[in-house]
């Protein structure tokens, strides 16, 4: 074989290569950041004035974008909503007939999601890593930590978060919102 013969061999070679090394990183993206719902997201994020990659990253971290997933303390479907809060949400927006068993559907699970966002959001003035570890550790435990010198020096923010669990959830959120950013930002999922 000449050596423009073997020149062709090694280009579609290599060619192949990075077709195959692109594919497994498409695919690996689609595991680890899966998006389905995007429409409902979109419609309750705009009514609550939410950005959609921060409700994908709360959504992927909490259920995988399960609809099914309950946690082992109750908490069910997409966004991983404990009852009391569902059913505080339902009577607050209002949802008629509400029942916590709907937290299984995907539209009543983002649409009381956000909503619960929202009144974080409003509660925290704002603050997203309040906002994020509310969502995780509960408002009230981020409330008792403002006010504690060790986790809080002005009362406002936190210094430090006590529980380990809940820094490390905020980390997470922290990343996936960015990467479901630049994901939406280029079309990925189009």
């Amino acid at each position: 074989m000449n050596s423009f013969g073997k020149s062709i061999k090694r280009l579609a070679a290599m060619l192949l290569f990075i077709m195959c090394m692109a594919l497994c990183l498409y695919c690996a993206v689609c595991i680890a950041f899966p998006l389905e719902h995007y429409g409902l997201i979109k419609k309750y994020c705009d009514e609550y004035g939410l950005s959609t990659a921060r409700v994908c990253a709360f959504i992927n971290a909490e259920s995988h974008f399960d609809n099914l997933a309950e946690s082992h303390k109750g908490a069910k479907g997409l966004m991983q909503i404990m009852d009391s809060t569902a059913l505080w949400a339902a009577e607050e927006i209002p949802i008629e007939d509400f029942s916590p068993e709907d937290l299984k559907n995907p539209e009543t699970n983002i649409r009381i999601g956000c909503w619960y966002l929202h009144r974080l959001d409003v509660q925290f003035h704002g603050d997203r890593t309040l906002i994020m570890a509310a969502y995780n550790a509960g408002s009230g435990n981020v409330s008792s930590w403002l006010g504690n010198n060790t986790y809080s020096g002005d009362g406002r923010t936190l210094d430090k978060i006590p529980f380990e669990e809940t820094e490390k959830y905020v980390n997470k959120i922290n990343f996936y919102e960015k990467v479901y950013s630049l994901l939406i930002k280029v079309n990925f999922y189009e």
